[in-house]
């Protein structure tokens, strides 16, 4: 029985050039997928369809993003972490031009479905690579350096889209997009390392490995493996019940402009910048889970306001939302650590597609069970939204007790215990 090459460990400089490099891949098609939802007026406008059309528009990434997920599972661990990642990385360059360059709603749309197919598996490709290629002890913190991609996205993401859009026209984020990304796509040719490692194995037979679905077959019948889906599942669905409608409820009910929107989201993601990078030196020095169930305490308390807030100054809006910014979003350093960590590393680029499909479908499920809850009453007010709240919380409950279940590889076992149990991993 063979097993996978360890890869040669990497000095700080080089560490850093690494995560910066997957960061910049990471933080180009969170944006991609941020950019639609403050476009919609102005979509709607331009193409002349409803909102009915435009929520296909979104929603059409996110699906094609996990059925993608569960596809690449079947074959990814097959093929070099490498090339397979920026081979994605450059379909998903293409798919993003054609969105600036379509010329009516149905490209569009097709187009959209595209760029989800390739970008809904850029997320877990790197995460594989930071799990190939950092040790456990530092996981925590290269996860917070990935996550900060969201926060940069969501600082420029919004405002810059709305930026462009106004000056140049609709089309010109995508292509924005596209050549930014032909920049990082570049930059990880030249930077990132060759990884073989996982190739090398030989713990399944010949005949599981000729079998397509082998690789995700060894994966589900893992129970650690179906304990850390399980416990991403409940982690998104408890944010994804809230976060879509926040912007609708606050126009509507706390009584904010829209034209305020921005505001909110630059002061939250920069917040998130420091805090994530934080979480995740925390998360590293006082155990991985220890901080994510402090996380995600601390995050039921903005999950309830965000919920139930009446009309307040902007000033205090900025403040409850940065908070929710810093703790809701804030979660995944710690969790995405954890789950990269739970996988048998000769299955982790299977295991981790599996991860993204399964973090699409939960967030879909969740927003359309948030949007089946709240209703629009006659003076256009949002009703229903606080036992929105409750749904996300009693989930942010569950996950809390879930983790406890997972073990993970590299952790540090007490004396006597199991590898997950106590140490470093807790």
């Amino acid at each position: 029985m063979s097993h996978p090459a360890a890869p040669e460990p990497l000095d700080p400089a080089r560490e850093r050039v690494l995560l910066v490099t997957l960061a910049g891949i990471q933080f180009a098609h969170i944006l991609d997928f941020m950019i639609m939802m403050p476009l919609g007026p102005i979509l709607m406008q331009e193409l002349g369809v409803g909102t009915h059309e435009f929520g296909l528009l979104v929603s059409a990434y996110t699906f094609t993003a996990a059925f993608t997920g569960v596809l690449a599972a079947v074959f990814v661990d097959r093929f070099e972490r490498k090339r397979m990642l920026l081979t994605m990385f450059a379909l998903f360059v293409l798919a993003t031009l054609a969105c600036g360059l379509a010329p009516g709603y149905w490209a569009l749309l097709a187009a959209r479905c595209s760029a989800g197919a390739f970008g809904g598996v850029l997320g877990s490709m790197v995460q594989t690579m930071v799990g190939d290629l950092i040790p456990f002890e530092r996981r925590g913190r290269a996860s917070g350096t990935i996550m900060s991609a969201f926060s940069l996205s969501t600082v420029a993401g919004i405002p810059l889209s709305l930026y462009l859009a106004n000056h140049f026209g609709w089309r010109f984020p995508f292509i924005f997009i596209a050549a930014l990304s032909c920049g990082f796509l570049l930059l990880g040719w030249k930077m990132l390392p060759v990884l073989r490692g996982h190739l090398a194995t030989a713990t399944v037979s010949e005949s599981e490995r000729a079998h397509p679905l082998a690789a995700m077959l060894a994966v589900l019948r893992d129970g650690n493996h179906l304990r850390a889906l399980v416990f991403m599942a409940l982690l998104m669905f408890s944010g994804f019940t809230v976060i879509p409608y926040i912007t609708i409820y606050i126009t509507a009910n706390v009584g904010i402009r829209q034209e305020d929107i921005p505001l909110i989201y630059l002061f939250g993601g920069v917040a998130t910048f420091f805090s994530s990078r934080l979480v995740g030196r925390l998360a590293d020095a006082h155990g991985k889970i220890r901080v994510y169930r402090l996380m995600a305490l601390c995050s039921m308390v903005p999950l309830f306001v965000q919920t139930h807030l009446i009309p307040v100054p902007l000033w205090l809006m900025i403040v409850c939302s940065t908070v929710f910014f810093i703790f809701v979003p804030g979660r995944m350093v710690p969790a995405m650590a954890i789950v990269t960590s739970a996988v048998q590393p000769r299955l982790r680029g299977t295991f981790l597609s599996m991860n993204g499909a399964v973090q699409q479908l939960a967030s879909g499920a969740a927003s359309y069970i948030g949007g089946a809850m709240i209703i629009a009453d006659a003076s256009g007010h949002i009703a229903g939204y606080g036992r929105v709240g409750y749904l996300a919380i009693a989930a942010t409950l569950a996950a809390m007790v879930f983790v406890g279940q997972i073990d993970m590889h590299g952790a540090t076992p007490p004396a006597g215990g199991k590898a997950g149990e106590g140490g470093s991993g807790r």
